[in-house]
């Protein structure tokens, strides 16, 4: 899932290629993606692209006075084209969503994909960007939280410690790959109660957070957006690494394994040793 480095990434090279370009047509290949009606897809033709930011995991698109969000959700990208085709797409056919062309219609611009059977992208044309239902709840973007509101965001919560951080109603912009990274840089466990963590422990997390999403950000910022995949999975110490070493410890990287996902930790580096329960493994030995 693109989380908030390669979203930051996305739209530096939306900034980079798209700025100052007028929408030529918008194709919609799937009536699912497509979130709102009013203003619609239409009343993009022949705005310049202004901007393109971010609000967490959403990528925002500014055409003069409109925005186009997009929340790529677990398997969905943005692919940047020189020359796409004239023909519109016909529905529910590959994994393109959505395509935009700027300037003239199959010339440059970028088509929004899906990879998978389960179709979560989702795209919003709306006037206001905090109109949209998952921005309104956001909370603070991770790489604007100080260390004191770090902490009273942690403060008399009951959560495990990865279930907080990747929750964006608390913090904005962490998903499944960079909380296993910042919670192995600051050598806690996945499964710690976050109300629980004494000071020192606030400041590894505050500065583990700070710097992996600053680092994995300065490495994806210029990639192109084809490559931006690959670099994420390369940086990784823990996460998607299960049974190699850890590169610092060298201790075997384990995980837990969920109906859907799992994650990754080091038990010498976050859990004194200690192998954290794998539920699924457990139903699988008995």
């Amino acid at each position: 899932m693109p989380e908030l480095p390669e979203v930051e990434a996305l739209a530096e090279h939306l900034r980079t290629h798209a700025l100052a370009r007028p929408v030529a047509r918008v194709d919609l290949a799937s009536m699912t993606a497509l979130k709102t009606f009013d203003p619609p897809l239409s009343a993009l033709t022949g705005r310049l692209v202004t901007g393109a930011g971010r609000f967490g995991k959403f990528l925002d698109v500014q055409c003069d006075g409109l925005h186009v969000v997009v929340h790529l959700s677990r398997a969905g990208w943005l692919r940047w084209h020189e020359q796409a085709s004239t023909t519109p797409p016909k529905p529910g056919k590959g994994p393109l969503e959505l395509r935009v062309h700027l300037e003239t219609v199959g010339g440059p611009g970028f088509d929004l994909t899906e990879a998978g059977t389960q179709k979560r992208l989702a795209v919003y044309v709306v006037t206001d960007p905090a109109t949209v239902p998952g921005i309104a709840s956001l909370g603070p973007d991770a790489l604007t939280l100080t260390r004191d509101q770090l902490a009273g965001l942690l403060a008399g919560t009951s959560a495990r410690l990865k279930t907080l951080i990747t929750d964006q109603r608390v913090i904005a912009g962490i998903g499944n790959a960079y909380s296993d990274e910042i919670l192995h840089v600051a050598r806690l466990s996945p499964f710690a109660l976050s109300g629980k963590l004494d000071d020192e422990a606030v400041d590894r997390l505050h500065a583990a957070m700070i710097s992996v999403l600053t680092e994995a950000v300065d490495r994806a910022v210029g990639q192109d957006a084809a490559l931006l995949k690959g670099e994420k999975r390369s940086g990784m110490r823990v996460h998607a690494r299960t049974g190699l070493p850890c590169p610092v410890c060298g201790d075997v990287v384990r995980e837990v394994s969920y109906a859907e996902r799992s994650f990754q930790y080091c038990a010498t580096c976050q859990t004194g040793g200690k192998p954290l329960a794998d539920r699924r493994l457990s139903r699988l030995v008995k």
